[in-house]
């Protein structure tokens, strides 16, 4: 019979007994280890608990200061983690709070981004996802089921970096168990542009290196002109291509899995979350102080990875209409999350922008 590890998990896998071994993180038991759960004799909890005593959810939060980086989770592998649940309950610090995850050891992250976008909810105003991979419920319940396998150690940290402290709700469930040699690392990645320089494109990822394959977009787009705004093509330069890509979609709705202006009914933006694709957040200028329009939108590539064996870059067109039918070059305030797994070492990311320029504004 083949091993079973107990990472591919489906369906059909469910029933299949492995040696893995499951442990949890989190402010009850912020090492993991077995039996220590429900410990704490003080924490975020401990005055509502004073009648009660150990084990009557004396931690079941986190205080993060001012300029402060917590650290969730260390981990010593190998092993994967399976499931990811954060809450805070002030939507406007979401941006502020900056999540990084390093593997076996790295002193550069592979995943450092915003925590609503790393949830797509990059708007600072709570919405909800009904997808795969990321699912968000009320109020603000933020869940990751990415896998992340990990050989030798994981780390996972938030960074507050607002003027306030951070009531920060988290949980990290993990498994303990062999990891294959194919299985590559994840990775995530946050950028912006505001606006986008006009007859421009806008990139969403550039400078990776090594052998991996995409799996995720979110992208949250402003856009400061009148009109319908989603006509770019999505293009992903793969393996050294240079002045032309190897995939280049036809619209920004159809990549994201729409089509015709996600018109639906005449008139309004239909919008959709489902388990790969979703437009799931529409902010219209509409209230006393709003400005421009504001979209949400994810796409997994679950089940249709971008594969890559040495580069890629992606960009996308931010493209709308102008009189005469003709074509308009936008200068929209786009943000982008994007997902992939890939072999380590990576490139570093880019300096991640500072608060004024991550702000929603």
């Amino acid at each position: 019979m083949q091993y079973f590890n107990g990472l591919d998990i489906q369906l059909g896998s469910l029933p299949r007994l492995s040696n893995a071994l499951t442990r949890s993180i989190s402010a009850e038991n912020q090492t993991g280890e077995k039996g220590k759960g429900g410990m704490a004799s003080e924490g975020s909890g401990s005055e509502c608990a004073r009648e009660l005593g150990i084990g009557w959810k004396m931690s079941p939060s986190v205080l993060i200061e001012p300029g402060a980086a917590f650290t969730l989770a260390s981990i010593i592998g190998p092993g994967a983690i399976q499931h990811i649940w954060m809450t805070c309950v002030n939507p406007k610090l979401w941006r502020n709070m900056l999540l990084r995850m390093y593997w076996d050891d790295e002193t550069e992250p592979s995943v450092e981004v915003p925590l609503g976008d790393f949830f797509c909810n990059g708007w600072g105003e709570r919405t909800n996802v009904n997808s795969y991979p990321i699912v968000v419920n009320p109020a603000g319940g933020f869940n990751s089921y990415w896998l992340m396998p990990f050989r030798k150690s994981a780390k996972l940290t938030m960074e507050n970096s607002s003027d306030e402290i951070i009531q920060l709700y988290y949980q990290v469930d993990y498994t303990l168990t062999h990891v294959p040699d194919d299985m590559a690392y994840f990775h995530a990645q946050w950028r912006r542009t505001n606006p986008v320089p006009y007859k421009d494109v806008y990139t969403l990822l550039d400078g990776v290196y090594g052998k991996g394959h995409y799996v995720g977009t979110y992208m949250a787009w402003q856009v400061n002109n009148t009109g319908w705004w989603g006509e770019g093509e999505v293009k992903f330069y793969i393996d050294d291509d240079r002045d032309f890509p190897t995939i280049c979609g036809t619209g920004t709705e159809d990549y994201f899995g729409g089509a015709y202006n996600w018109e639906q009914p005449a008139g309004q933006y239909g919008t959709y979350s489902t388990p790969f694709l979703g437009m799931h957040q529409v902010i219209k200028p509409d209230g006393l102080y709003r400005s421009q329009q504001r979209f949400g939108m994810y796409r997994w590539h679950v089940l249709d990875p971008v594969r890559f064996e040495n580069n890629l870059t992606i960009t996308i067109q931010d493209l709308g209409w102008r009189s005469g039918n003709r074509y308009l070059p936008q200068q929209s305030d786009i943000s982008s999350t994007v997902f992939w797994y890939q072999a380590e070492p990576h490139t570093p990311f880019p300096t991640l922008p500072d608060n004024n320029s991550r702000e929603v504004i």
